[in-house]
């Protein structure tokens, strides 16, 4: 029982849980475009880019949550031969390149992740001891939780 009301009380005790809730809502508003007519036929479209969108939300909170195991993956990767190194290399340039051509969606990024990272430390503020792989399932639940929120609010 009490392991229930330690559950339910988690977002009084981590405020900032709640401020991850409320940008993954603004960002789930500010996703959603324009409702495309069904006549139009550009419904697919729009259930591709709001794919891509959480997607690109799920990667932002796992890079921010568990980022020494992806970096030794990462590394490990790099280390095996020099052709993965250059892929890899090329790989992080172009999209770099990509999200600074594009400063709304670096925008983005830098605000969910900052969301993601104050979450992370109010989490370890009260020794929310979870593993890397369980702390990143809960964040992205809860992003996508909220975008999904933000997405039906402005339907």
């Amino acid at each position: 029982m009490s392991h229930l009301l330690r559950l339910l009380t988690l977002p009084l005790r981590a405020p900032m849980l709640l401020v991850l809730l409320a940008v993954s809502v603004y960002e789930g508003l500010r996703w959603t475009g324009p409702a495309p007519s069904p006549a139009a036929g550009l419904l697919g479209i729009a259930a591709v880019v709001w794919s891509i969108d959480c997607l690109h939300a799920v990667a932002v909170v796992l890079v921010c949550t568990i980022p020494d195991l992806l970096l030794q993956r990462v590394s490990n990767l790099m280390a095996a031969s020099r052709v993965m190194s250059l892929v890899i290399t090329l790989l992080i340039v172009t999209v770099g390149g990509l999200y600074l051509l594009h400063l709304n969606v670096l925008s983005n990024v830098l605000i969910l992740a900052s969301a993601v990272l104050l979450a992370r430390l109010d989490l370890a503020r009260i020794r929310v001891n979870l593993s890397p792989l369980r702390q990143a399932l809960l964040l992205v639940l809860l992003v996508l939780m909220g975008a999904t929120i933000g997405r039906f609010v402005a339907a």
